[in-house]
């Protein structure tokens, strides 16, 4: 008789491959790294054959992984969705959620995935936009809730704080070498931007703004061309670029608060439950953030 598979352990292994790494997996499984590392074995000698192919940099699924996260995702979409049925009322209704494309890509795709599985007859309208945009639509009930950096205009539930990196081409990008340093910027009022510029004055490293964008493709897209240097948040940093630090001569940068706020029309149970899935998956203490995601 074959053992039976345990939820939890599927959980922790679609946790794994969908942040890309055990550190990132434990926060949202809500365990330790080391209790996620234990778990990923157990179901491996369960199976009896390796799920992840590790090296130093990089933690790719092997062929009976890949096997494995295609059963496992329609095992877990089952559970909920029978818990659902059974425990949780029928909601129905739309929900108009904003967010900035980075923090949609990097963070809010496992949630919104179990919450359809939660509410599947639900309606979920996604805005992309920057912070300082999402501000005024959510104050005229444009949008009903907005996962975004917290600055005055916006306050919200705190989720998570979530450090800011300086990326590169490469770790030795010739532009390092560039006095002043061209720097890539958020537009003007944002959060990051301030964060970014502060560090900069703090640590009196002579910059130019070479380029300004309210999109996170385009400043990549500078960097990429290996004409500057840019500050993102460490979920955002796309794999192919490097993330520089003190090694290269650039100072720390203060983290961003990410928060969930709410429009004056979102009292209603959709919002509600939207608003508790994001603040319970993605849920992070300020200093279990700072520590940045490792490699398995």
């Amino acid at each position: 008789m074959h053992p039976e598979f345990d939820v939890d352990l599927l959980r922790t292994f679609v946790a794994v491959v969908e942040t890309g790494s055990f550190t990132k997996a434990s926060t949202t499984v809500h365990r330790s790294q080391a209790a996620v590392s234990m778990q990923i074995k157990r179901l491996e000698t369960m199976l009896g054959t390796t799920l992840f192919a590790r090296n130093t940099r990089n933690l790719s699924l092997t062929r009976p992984g890949n096997t494995l996260l295609e059963y496992a995702r329609r095992v877990l979409a089952l559970h909920e969705e029978a818990w659902s049925a059974i425990v949780r009322p029928e909601v129905t209704g739309r929900v108009v959620l904003g967010a900035p494309d980075d923090y949609v890509s990097s963070l809010l795709s496992p949630v919104l995935r179990r919450f359809s599985n939660l509410y599947p007859h639900v309606e979920i309208e996604i805005v992309c936009a920057q912070s300082t945009s999402l501000a005024p639509m959510l104050a005229d009930n444009k949008i009903d809730l907005a996962f975004v950096t917290r600055d005055r205009k916006l306050r919200g539930e705190f989720v998570r704080s979530e450090p800011m990196v300086w990326v590169g081409a490469s770790l030795d990008t010739p532009v390092l070498a560039a006095s002043p340093l061209p720097v890539g910027l958020y537009e003007p009022g944002c959060v990051a931007r301030q964060h970014t510029l502060a560090a900069l004055d703090g640590a009196r490293i002579r910059y130019r703004a070479a380029f300004s964008s309210a999109s996170l493709m385009g400043l990549v897209a500078t960097v990429d061309a290996g004409l500057s240097v840019i500050a993102l948040t460490r979920c955002s940093v796309p794999s192919r670029l490097a993330i520089l630090g003190e090694a290269q001569g650039l100072p720390k940068i203060a983290p961003l608060e990410i928060v969930v706020a709410r429009s004056a029309k979102s009292d209603r149970p959709t919002c509600d439950y939207l608003a508790a899935q994001m603040v319970q998956d993605l849920s992070l203490r300020p200093q279990a953030a700072m520590r940045g995601a490792a490699a398995a």
